[in-house]
């Protein structure tokens, strides 16, 4: 019983030598956890320093990016895009703008011309139809303020060749035929100068209203050709670099139909014209005739 009583101190001292002697153990075991967590806390930081460039290279990118083409500010208009555009395409649009220039010119011309021809005509012939003579169709048609009309200057012209062979002696019936086929190669000289006269400026709007959109269309190609080759050249599709040099292109075309559309409009329209007015000058020849051969009949 003793002995046991002894025994149990006895092994609870050993236990706890034992246990004095082993915590030095457990305090080398337990301190390499300290630099793991170090070791952990690096790689934690590294990945921090690794996301960093990783941010800083969108930055450098972005850097990096080819220009906007902002130095109009971002906004686009007509004067700008023609400043910014290619010299080829520059020469383009300035002749379109001419031959724009000059259509309207022409439009304007011929419609103040066709307003006072037709007015001036309906007063010659309501006076000329007054004439009791040839001579009276002569004096009227002379008369300045029929100056330049060309169904005045018609009449004019065949009156002065039946007052030639009268001059030559030529008044009798069987010279009748003859002086009204001189008249009217008279009168058709002058229908032939009106033809031209009434024509003028026609050609050009032809010209203008039929090549005017290929033109055009020829300095949109250039100008979108040079753009797709700044492209490869700074190998970017950035729509704000392409933008504005297919914008200063299509320009191009936009001025060829600006000038063409009013040009063949208005070729067409002065055509009408210029046929009704051929039609009123052959009805007025063969009035004309008509009065002439009467006032040879009664000898006047």
């Amino acid at each position: 019983m003793l002995d046991n009583k002894l025994k149990t101190p006895f092994i609870a001292l050993v236990g706890a030598v034992a246990l004095m002697a082993s915590a030095p153990a457990f305090a080398q075991d337990a301190a390499p956890a300290a630099p793991a967590a170090g070791a952990a806390a690096a790689p934690a930081a590294g990945g921090d320093a690794a996301a960093a460039p990783a941010t800083a290279a969108p930055a450098a990118a972005d850097a990096g990016d080819p220009p906007t083409m902002d130095k109009h500010g971002g906004k686009l208009n007509v004067g700008t895009m023609f400043m910014d555009a290619d010299p080829v395409v520059k020469v383009v649009m300035i002749g379109l703008a001419l031959a724009s220039i000059f259509s309207w010119a022409v439009l304007i011309t011929k419609l103040l011309e066709f307003r006072s021809l037709n007015r001036v005509t309906d007063n010659f012939l309501e006076q000329f139809r007054s004439a009791k003579s040839i001579n009276d169709m002569n004096r009227i048609a002379l008369s300045e303020e029929f100056d330049g009309n060309p169904l005045a200057d018609m009449a004019a012209a065949a009156a002065q060749e039946i007052e030639l062979s009268r001059q030559a002696g030529l008044t009798g019936g069987e010279h009748k035929d003859n002086i009204i086929m001189r008249a009217q190669a008279a009168v058709g000289a002058v229908q032939a100068s009106l033809a031209r006269r009434l024509s003028s400026g026609m050609q050009f709007l032809a010209s203008v209203g039929s090549n005017g959109p290929f033109i055009g269309l020829f300095g949109t190609v250039y100008g979108i050709m040079n753009s797709f080759i700044g492209i490869a050249n700074t190998n970017t599709t950035n729509l704000a670099v392409v933008a504005p040099g297919i914008a200063e292109a299509l320009l191009a075309t936009g001025l060829g139909l600006f000038a063409a559309i009013p040009s063949v409009i208005f070729y067409n329209y002065f055509q009408t014209r210029i046929s009704a007015y051929g039609a009123r000058t052959e009805g007025f020849v063969a009035e004309l005739m008509n009065a002439i051969s009467r006032q040879l009949d009664k000898g006047a």
